[in-house]
């Protein structure tokens, strides 16, 4: 078979096979690489072949889709190992993900895996979290044209040494630093510049004073623990598409309205086909017991379980003990499904606020989700957006709804826009809160609103009154016909001019440390503004940034001397966390914990 598509690679042998590279093959390797990286492959079995020249053939032995060996890349040219073609094309490959149990893998709980105690780190562990920390410095100092394939490497091996150490969420924030720098470096249509903004965040924050060491030992994987017997109704199905990995997740509520997960996520090799790839497995039979029954299905019915595990992330387990078999689900408007709308949405805010706080592995299942009541307002103008947003009204606040997904062969787009050109319409919704200065929803399913006026969606029987917006896609059958009279137009509060502070983060990001030096007088123009809203703070952190980007020592011919990022990183990391939790507290304020209508009609949050 004959395609464009690569296997992914394991970070620490990308680690090793670039670092045997010469110094003057290791100038050509980003060249070689994108030389590369569009080639034909021809895959037989675990093995990936491409042909250099007409003596020359590369074969990747990927195992599962996965190469885990610096062996298992094989090179026929005369300067094999340490040639240029088996760095090229390990750099060209896809980053393997961590890895993870998935649900037909259950851990048992020998309680090896258990996070250790908050001893002090051993002199070992801590030059490791050092090391670490210099070289993610170095990273966001070049910038995302600067941090090619040798960088990326050597990213990748002191994350890999750290791991070896026990310290795995310092070495995966660090092999997620490179997969969005990757993303960025080719341009992908899922890449996004907050994104690996964050990411550089989270890396420098772990590896510096923020990070207990318990939270930098973490660990290595998630462990199921018997919960026993359980009776699961589903909510709906999401879209799992990333880089490396597409598949889809089923949010199934227990009795007591405990959220958990049903997944079947697997790699694949093509950024293109992934939303093909999650629509197919939104088809294949759950893998739980003996339940008879589509992940699509699931999303829609219910399951018994018994001898059921999780993990602390709320995936469910189908070890062989594990029995599970069909039965009757639940409409959104009952029990105990009813009850997740029955938080109060300022609780709700604040849980998933908490919720973006906690790294990923100890987030409590659905902790970062928002049930909401809603009615469409249309489209309209966002702050801080270059088009129109879809619009809502919620408990008396204009809310911005957005795709959960940018990927554009997903559903979510076509569907937000179908919603759009019904103003009026009630909706019970599901998303995942967006950290904004103005209320942003990343909508996920949706279903008719009960008691709430206005016409409603009408969907299938086979629905079960529920969509799950990024698989499935709505008719014009389901629309309500007509237009109904649309409600008061949105409000939204003066912003503070947080891109003061925000544009110049990114443009770090962006170009690196050159791109803010010599710009400090723009930068104390600037940070007078933020003074002039009193964001006195964030005035000295920009003026501290722009010195930290512009502090470079000379020699006595003018030559710069060896860098040393840590300075610039450090003033990078606390402007990024002052803005990060100035946003965080403006969110909280956009969802007012009561809301009004003012004179004109207008929709806005109580005046404070």
């Amino acid at each position: 078979m004959t395609d464009t598509r690569w296997p992914a690679v394991a970070a620490e042998v990308i680690a090793e096979v670039v670092s045997a590279l010469s110094a003057r093959l290791q100038k050509r390797l980003d060249g070689a690489a994108a030389k590369l990286a569009d080639r034909p492959i021809e895959r037989t079995g675990d093995d990936w072949t491409l042909r250099i020249d007409d003596e020359t053939v590369l074969v990747l032995h990927a195992l599962g889709g996965t190469v885990r060996t610096a062996d298992d890349v094989r090179c026929g040219c005369l300067l094999a190992p340490d040639c240029l073609h088996r760095a090229a094309a390990v750099t060209a490959a896809p980053v393997a993900d961590e890895p993870v149990p998935t649900p037909s893998e259950p851990v048992p709980d020998t309680g090896v895996d258990a996070p250790p105690p908050d001893e002090p780190l051993t002199p070992a562990e801590a030059e490791a979290v050092d090391r670490l920390r210099r070289v993610a410095a170095d990273t966001l100092a070049a910038g995302i044209s600067g941090a090619g394939s040798i960088l990326q490497a050597e990213l990748l091996r002191t994350a890999h040494q750290a791991r070896l150490l026990g310290l795995h969420r310092p070495a995966a924030l660090a092999t997620t630093v490179v997969t969005r720098l990757r993303a960025a470096r080719a341009a992908e249509p899922g890449h996004r510049l907050a994104d690996l903004a964050t990411a550089h965040r989270e890396l420098l924050g772990a590896t510096t004073t923020v990070s207990t060491p318990g939270e930098l030992r973490g660990a290595a994987r998630q462990t199921y623990r018997e919960v026993g017997s359980l009776r699961l109704y589903g909510l709906f199905a999401e879209p799992v598409v990333s880089a490396t990995h597409a598949g889809v997740t089923v949010w199934v509520v227990d009795a007591d309205g405990k959220l958990a997960t049903v997944s079947d996520v697997t790699p694949h090799a093509d950024p293109a086909e992934a939303a093909q790839l999650a629509g197919a497995a939104a088809g294949r039979p759950v893998r739980l017991g003996d339940a008879a029954l589509s992940h699509r299905d699931l999303a829609r019915a219910g399951l018994v379980v018994q001898g059921a595990t999780r993990t602390e992330s709320g995936r469910l387990g189908a070890g062989a003990q594990v029995r599970a078999v069909r039965a009757a689900g639940a409409d959104w408007d009952e029990e105990p499904v009813a009850r997740l709308w029955a938080e109060p949405v300022p609780a709700q805010i604040a849980r998933a606020l908490t919720a973006g706080r906690t790294p990923h592995e100890r987030r409590p299942a659905g902790s970062d989700l928002l049930f909401l009541d809603v009615t469409v307002l249309g489209p309209g103008a966002v702050p801080g957006s270059p088009g129109p947003q879809l619009l809502a009204e919620c408990a008396g606040t204009a809310v911005a709804l957005l795709p959960a997904h940018d990927h554009p062969r997903l559903a979510f787009a076509a569907n937000l826009a179908a919603l759009a050109s019904v103003p009026g319409l009630p909706l019970r919704v599901i998303g995942r809160l967006e950290r904004a200065t103005h209320p942003r929803l990343r909508l996920l399913a949706a279903a008719p609103a009960p008691g709430r006026p206005g016409p409603p969606l009408t969907l299938p029987p086979a629905h079960r009154n529920r969509v799950s917006l990024g698989l499935e896609r709505l008719q014009h059958a389901d629309l309500p016909p007509g237009r109904a009279e649309a409600p008061p137009a949105a409000a939204f509060p003066p912003q503070p001019p947080l891109h003061l502070l925000t544009r110049p983060l990114e443009q770090a990001v962006t170009g690196g440390r050159r791109a803010l030096a010599g710009r400090s007088a723009q930068a104390a123009a600037e940070g007078r503004g933020l003074r002039a809203v009193g964001l006195g703070t964030a005035e000295q952190l920009l003026v501290a940034l722009h010195a930290a980007a512009a502090d470079r020592e000379r020699d006595v011919f003018g030559r710069l001397r060896s860098a040393d990022h840590l300075g610039f990183a450090a003033a990078w990391l606390a402007a990024a966390r002052y803005q990060e939790e100035l946003v965080t507290a403006l969110c909280a304020a956009a969802w007012p914990a009561e809301a009004a209508v003012d004179p004109t009609g207008r929709i806005g949050p109580v005046p404070r």
